[in-house]
């Protein structure tokens, strides 16, 4: 239930909804002033959330920072990768299709070539509500088998459908191999919040290493300070949606 209603929700927080409804209001009301306020409020609205420079000093305050590798000293048993990287709908089936996000998977790849974890634990089933063809788990350890990590050193949870579930799946799976001490928590920057306090609430206090960053160096040029992007209104709502994450899974108990 909380999962389906997660999902739902999740639709009304999307910015080009909001603003499309405000927009619509705004001409479809009869009371000129609710009108005027409508059109107001959605025109300014998509202005402040189309802006690059705004949109990008809020994601390097919410992300937590990179790791450079030559500053890690430690080694790791393992290395705990979330899903949310692949498209599982895209046809044909026959491959692995990577779409945003797909740093936490070449990142992964660094690290183990690099000799800082030894082996992959890879967390995630399907986030789809419907048709779910297979588990996006699978579908990374076939991505990493392509690249050659042995199956010796690959672990799978597939069943998980959202970010506690994982924290708790690894922990009944892997719970007697895994510890806060000899595991890094690999997931996107804007996701390692959320998924750092659920695998705490599991019993694993992880070190982190981010990926898949929305922020960039800030830039003073008229493109990042004026002109609107439509790309800033995905990061908006990629960043809403951890929020409202955030504040869904505090009132479940989740983190």
């Amino acid at each position: 239930m909380f999962f389906l209603l997660s999902k739902t929700l999740s639709y009304l927080t999307v910015p080009i909804v909001v603003i499309s409804i405000l927009l619509i209001l705004g001409l479809a009301l009869r009371n000129q002033t609710w009108r005027k306020k409508c059109l107001v409020a959605g025109v300014s609205l998509l202005l402040f959330m189309s802006n690059g420079f705004i949109v990008n000093e809020v994601a390097r305050l919410w992300e937590l920072p990179a790791t450079p590798l030559d500053s890690i000293h430690k080694k790791y048993e393992f290395g705990i990768v979330l899903t949310g990287v692949t498209k599982l709908s895209q046809e044909p089936y026959d491959r692995v299709h990577f779409g945003r996000g797909a740093d936490r998977f070449t990142h992964t790849v660094q690290l183990y070539k690099a000799g800082i974890i030894d082996k992959i634990i890879i967390s995630g089933g399907s986030g789809h509500l419907f048709n779910v063809r297979r588990q996006e788990a699978d579908d990374l350890a076939s991505a990493f088998r392509m690249i050659g990590v042995p199956d010796s050193d690959i672990l799978i949870e597939n069943k998980s459908k959202n970010t506690y579930e994982s924290a708790q799946e690894v922990k009944r799976l892997y719970g007697n191999l895994v510890s806060s001490d000899n595991a890094l928590l690999i997931t996107s920057a804007y996701h390692m919040r959320r998924s750092k306090a659920c695998f705490a609430k599991a019993g694993f206090a992880l070190d982190t290493f981010s990926t898949d960053f929305i922020s960039q160096p800030r830039k003073f040029t008229p493109d990042a300070l004026i002109i609107p992007h439509a790309e800033a209104l995905i990061h908006w709502q990629t960043m809403i949606h951890e929020w409202m994450g955030m504040i869904a899974y505090k009132f479940a108990g989740y983190i």
